[in-house]
């Protein structure tokens, strides 16, 4: 074999047994007990886990005036550096264009540089006139997978979001939602702007938590009358979890996943000194919606944990230091997230394989990577050796964004990763990048609603 890691602790959703793991020609070719091979790493004391898969981020991005930090190249370098081997980026159509013109238009930008594997979905903006049939096109691309945002000013409108749920139907698609209520929040910023409330902390209420509950609770109901499965993101409150479980309970197609940022901190954050660099939407809720998240996690109904990676550098996240209206919205997390849900495992918050699940196989299973998510002979070998030993306290020195800042900063973890394997290939070491741009392939995928 090209590649045996031996002695290490090897993590399942299922189970942890001792074990090594043979590489050949990018694959993982066979996991058992005294195995040999061109290359030996030595792996005792750590635990052997599948690659990291982030659902949900926003890379190379232009919003109005601003553009996230994040090159390609810069956000999925420093994913490898947090054990995350596959990258979802998001499409955005223009208005008018062909959704598989889309697509092709972001790989463009994304092939020379991606230092791990990605795919995208398709954020849509427009389905008028035969635009609504290039989701079928986008299918049999390998992109079946698309963002509605219910808010924002590329928001669609009701009756385009139900017929988008009925279309990814018919054609083994499926709707992904960001579900805020988007004229109450625009009536109480308005509100808050005009009696001069505009501290990080009115960001918070400006968006209350029921504008998120509500709205989850009308995307799931007309998901349902449709017949489409729905995937809801970074869901980050109380009143959605509890739609969601509802739905669930009830025997629909209804998933979830939600964010580290919802997960570690809560509402309060907008109270501090460094409050507007933590402006994201949906916005941190309050300590109710937190256990709620970390129940619903414990209990099976969120799916899959991911980021909304959407990093802007502290220059453009000042300028809404007084008024939240004027900060991009967006927080850095690629690097972090396996990290930290690890970590919680490592303190006996959730166990290892449940952390597994959520950030591999429940994402690979989901989203229709059939060579990803676990440690199995025939999946791609992304492999990720990790010292439970290792107390990391987070610095954005160490880091390996572009983004000069992040809100993870101080915050100790327990244990962390030492190295990632992509395809067999190792693109981080001890703190150090060590992978090359362009190495990460698109991921074509079709879907098992």
């Amino acid at each position: 074999m090209d590649l045996v890691i031996k002695n290490g602790t090897v993590v399942t959703t299922s189970e942890m047994f001792s074990a090594d793991v043979g590489v050949q020609n990018g694959k993982i070719a066979a996991i058992g007990q005294n195995l040999s091979g061109d290359e030996i790493v030595d792996a005792s004391g750590l635990l052997v886990l599948p690659g990291g898969i982030d659902v949900h981020t926003h890379l190379q991005m232009d919003v109005g005036k601003f553009s996230t930090a994040d090159s390609y190249f810069a956000g999925t370098r420093a994913a490898a550096c947090g054990g995350v081997t596959t990258v979802f980026d998001f499409a955005l159509q223009d208005f008018g264009e062909n959704m598989v013109d889309t697509i092709k238009r972001r790989e463009t930008l994304c092939a020379p540089q991606a230092a791990v594997d990605y795919a995208f979905h398709v954020a849509i903006k427009d389905i008028s006139g035969n635009l609504l049939d290039s989701m079928k096109q986008a299918v049999e691309y390998g992109v079946p997978t698309f963002k509605i945002y219910m808010v924002y000013d590329i928001g669609v409108s009701d009756g385009d979001f139900y017929r988008a749920l009925e279309e990814s139907a018919k054609i083994g698609a499926r709707i992904s939602v960001h579900a805020e209520n988007r004229e109450i929040i625009d009536l109480l910023t308005k509100r808050f702007v005009k009696e001069g409330k505009t501290d990080p902390w009115h960001h918070y209420l400006s968006r209350a938590e029921f504008t998120e509950g509500e709205a989850v609770s009308r995307a799931i109901t007309w998901a349902v009358s449709a017949g489409a499965p729905l995937y809801i993101v970074h869901l980050a409150c109380k009143e959605g979890v509890e739609a969601l479980i509802k739905a669930r309970k009830a025997g629909h197609k209804i998933y979830a996943e939600t964010c580290p940022q919802y997960l570690n901190f809560t509402s309060e954050v907008y109270k501090r000194e460094d409050g507007h660099l933590f402006i994201c939407s949906p916005p941190v809720k309050g300590k109710e919606s937190n256990e709620a998240l970390w129940q619903a996690i414990k209990d099976g109904y969120i799916d899959t944990v991911a980021t909304d990676h959407c990093p802007f550098q502290k220059t453009d996240k000042d300028e809404g230091l007084t008024d939240f209206t004027k900060s991009p919205n967006g927080c850095a997390g690629v690097e972090t997230m396996f990290p930290y849900i690890l970590s919680e495992a490592n303190r006996g918050r959730i166990s290892f394989s449940r952390a597994v699940e959520l950030c591999c196989t429940s994402p690979a299973a989901l989203f229709g990577c059939a060579d990803k998510g676990s440690l199995t002979p025939g999946k791609d070998a992304d492999i990720v050796l990790y010292d439970p030993s290792l107390d990391v306290t987070i610095a954005n020195k160490n880091m390996h964004s572009d983004v000069d800042h992040t809100i993870w900063e101080d915050v100790t973890l327990s244990g962390y990763p030492v190295q990632t394997y992509s395809k067999g290939k190792l693109v981080y070491k001890n703190g150090e990048f060590v992978g090359s741009p362009g190495w990460g392939r698109f991921i074509q995928r079709k879907l098992d609603n």
